[in-house]
């Protein structure tokens, strides 16, 4: 699973607000993830964000304008078929 949170370059503070949210849900969850961070606005405008921070699982836009909280983040996460595929084999 990816995750890419993007910013703009001079919000850094709800950037990293939203890093420590994503790497509390995964750590809650027990699911290991690649998280990457970007502070660019050319990312943000080639994925149609206009607003940030935004949160990206698995190149899909689930996030953008707010940092979004932890239990937020958990249900994006179960949704995703390859989590959903993993839980049931471990029933």
């Amino acid at each position: 699973m990816r995750i890419d949170i993007l910013c703009k370059p001079d919000s850094r503070g709800r950037c990293e607000g939203t890093l420590s949210n994503v790497r509390a849900a995964l750590n809650k969850m027990g699911v290991e993830a690649e998280v990457h961070q970007f502070q660019d606005s050319r990312k943000l405008i080639d994925n149609r964000i206009y607003v940030g921070p935004a949160l990206l699982i698995d190149d899909q836009v689930r996030i953008a304008g707010r940092v979004p909280d932890i239990e937020e983040i958990i249900e994006f996460l179960a949704e995703r078929p390859r989590y959903m595929k993993e839980v049931s084999e471990a029933v």
